[in-house]
């Protein structure tokens, strides 16, 4: 047995240390220094028969630049999100919680991607009569899909060079093991290692690695930070418990658009994309109500509508509430203070509630506008037009900042029959959009002045 040697490293920034301590001296995180015992030697695997299997220096001049030729999942939203498709040799992880569908949409991917290509399935979590099953359920060909339900990675990668298989998917790395590891499966170490592995055997032999992986209870990725570092490709799948919607967001792309959203819903049929995600957020309530508007975010490289919703009400204990769902908490605090400082509008004693419909988080600045002006119609229990919408930065002084991408903004708005559009000033088009008015605002009380409102 290869002797094995004890070391310490952080499982938020990765960095490795001798002994133990309290603190991560890199990143000053406290608690997360966690024991990996490993081979003192590891060799490094080199695989016969492949076009990669023979390292040589090269000049940087002589590399060919020419852009590695991408393959379609032949799935759409899944597309958008890797950046058009899949590129040989890459190593993809994609998580979610429990029972979000991230098994669901890989095996639906196999299944079809083994139409073109030789690809394999790697189950260490399930058994093959489960898969089966699954795949009956969804009425997916899968008769000529290769499966395997193996845990140790030297054994998957024999396998691999047996069949040569051009896309592998392992599900999931968190049960993944290596022999030169010596520690349980889903430890800190064998996660590591095994990922490291797999990322040489894909590099090597240009095979397209997919890894399922786990997420904690506070929403991050499981296991140790330089995982995310190793692979190329890292997609999020979030979900809503009260809702059949799914969005994948790409947090990490080598190869593709950063934030980059694919929407999905899951059906009886598995995930099935949804090519109009903006209909799925909006309001389907014929007549308007107060504290609800329309807004445009961006997300990686589309517009989408999304509907706001505020919930002003005076406070009935001793304390107020401040309760926000899809946007960030402190900057959401930080608008209401601004809202009372330079709107004119006192919020003292008042319990706040906003949320987004459908479940999105939205990560950008250019919804602060719309839900402000959300917060004065629920305080004021008027009513918005159903057919306008608003997008805009607001700034600590109530100055309204522009947008990247503005007039796109407003042309998908257009597009979606929404006929006024508050924006910054400097969103504004010089030439008119057909179809829809554009209301130009310089300070966040110029905003909440142009808005017209209506009895219920």
């Amino acid at each position: 047995m290869a002797k094995t040697i004890t070391t310490f490293f952080c499982t938020d920034c990765g960095a490795d240390f001798p002994k133990w301590q309290g603190q991560c001296p890199d990143c000053k995180a406290w608690n997360t220094i966690s024991e990996m015992k490993q081979a003192k030697t590891i060799k490094h695997q080199k695989f016969s028969g492949y076009a990669g299997d023979k390292s040589e220096v090269k000049k940087l001049g002589t590399v060919g630049t020419d852009e590695r030729p991408r393959f379609s999942t032949n799935i759409g939203e899944l597309d958008r999100v890797l950046g058009q498709g899949m590129v040989p040799g890459s190593v993809i992880l994609i998580a979610g919680s429990p029972g979000a569908g991230k098994s669901t949409l890989l095996l639906q991917l196999m299944c079809h991607l083994n139409k073109a290509m030789n690809a394999l399935y790697v189950t260490g979590e399930e058994s093959l009569q489960q898969v089966a099953l699954r795949a009956n359920r969804l009425k997916l060909p899968s008769d000529n899909l290769s499966m395997l339900a193996e845990t140790s990675v030297e054994e998957i990668i024999v396998h691999c060079q047996n069949i040569k298989p051009k896309v592998v998917v392992i599900d999931s790395i968190q049960v993944m093991n290596t022999a030169d590891v010596q520690s349980a499966p889903g430890g800190v170490s064998q996660v590591k290692e095994s990922a490291g592995r797999l990322t040489q055997f894909a590099k090597q032999t240009d095979t397209t690695v997919i890894l399922v992986g786990h997420i904690t209870k506070d929403g991050t990725l499981a296991g140790p930070k330089v995982l995310e570092h190793m692979i190329d490709t890292f997609l999020m799948i979030e979900d809503n418990n009260d809702s059949r919607f799914r969005t994948i967001r790409g947090i990490k792309n080598r190869f593709g658009p950063l934030n980059e959203v694919g929407v999905f819903a899951m059906t009886d049929k598995g995930m099935q994309e949804v090519k109009n995600p903006s209909a799925i957020f909006l309001s389907g309530h014929d007549r308007p109500s107060p504290g609800s508007i329309t807004t445009v975010t961006w997300e990686g490289t589309r517009p989408l509508l999304i509907e706001l919703q505020a919930l002003v009400d005076s406070s009935q204990g001793e304390g107020t509430k401040r309760v926000i769902v899809g946007l960030d908490q402190n900057r959401s605090a930080m608008l209401i203070a601004v809202l009372n400082k330079h709107g004119g509008i006192p919020l003292g004693g008042m319990d706040i509630f906003t949320n987004v419909v459908g479940g999105l988080k939205i990560t950008e600045t250019s919804a602060d506008l719309a839900l402000l002006i959300a917060i004065v119609s629920s305080l004021k229990n008027k009513s918005l037009p159903k057919d306008i919408i608003a997008f805009g930065e607001v700034g600590l002084s109530g100055e309204i900042r522009p947008v990247p991408s503005g007039q796109e903004r407003i042309r998908e708005a257009a597009k979606h029959g929404f006929h006024t559009a508050i924006v910054p000033k400097n969103n504004a088009p010089k030439e008119p959009i057909k179809g829809i008015k554009v209301i130009a605002a310089d300070k966040l009380y110029d905003a909440l002045q142009a808005i017209e409102y209506t009895n219920e």
